[in-house]
């Protein structure tokens, strides 16, 4: 799918200091992402970055990719949910449907519906190193499948309802934080 950002928008799309993520069409976001087979100083540093990142962005959930870094490590955190950083995630079980709008810090100001399972079953590693085994629901459930989707190198784009895509400006005064969440 070709994305056409609107001549308002596009200052959403430049990267630099202030905005680290990566965005469409990069490459990295397309590709598969590699297992981490020991984690390193380097994997903290890239975690506390990618939690800065998601932070500066004002997102609930950010990918390795985004950053450029075709690692299977991902930070999760939907409102009301500690900020979490999850190694190598895995889906080991899902349940159940629904549909609802998403966005994503890769592509700035678009937004449609998503459907995605209601209930999901997470293994992953934690920073420390410590296998973890998550159950996932509601918004917890689309951040993660999300970005799990980013380590395969899908975008929520590939996935949603064409007929509900639409552009808002999330840095727009007086815009709900609320109806439009990036991931």
């Amino acid at each position: 799918m070709e994305i056409n950002v609107p001549e308002e928008l596009k200052f959403l799309y430049v990267q630099n200091e202030q905005r680290p993520v990566v965005k469409i069409p990069a490459p990295v976001l397309r590709e598969t992402a590699k297992v981490v087979t020991k984690i390193s100083k380097r994997h903290q540093d890239l975690i506390d970055r990618m939690l800065r990142s998601m932070d500066m962005a004002r997102g609930i959930g950010l990918a390795a990719p985004q950053l450029g870094v075709s690692e299977r490590v991902i930070v999760v955190a939907p409102v009301g949910m500690r900020p979490m950083a999850l190694i190598n995630p895995r889906i080991v079980k899902a349940e159940g449907s629904m549909i609802g709008q998403e966005g994503c810090l890769s592509i700035p100001g678009l937004y449609g519906d998503v459907e995605r399972f209601a209930k999901i079953e997470v293994e992953a590693i934690d920073r420390r190193g410590k296998k973890v085994h998550l159950q996932m629901e509601e918004m917890a459930s689309r951040v993660a499948q999300h970005e799990i989707d980013h380590l395969d190198g899908i975008l929520f784009i590939d996935k949603v309802d064409q007929s509900t895509l639409h552009w808002v400006n999330p840095e727009a005064p007086g815009d709900d934080e609320d109806d439009d969440e990036e991931l």
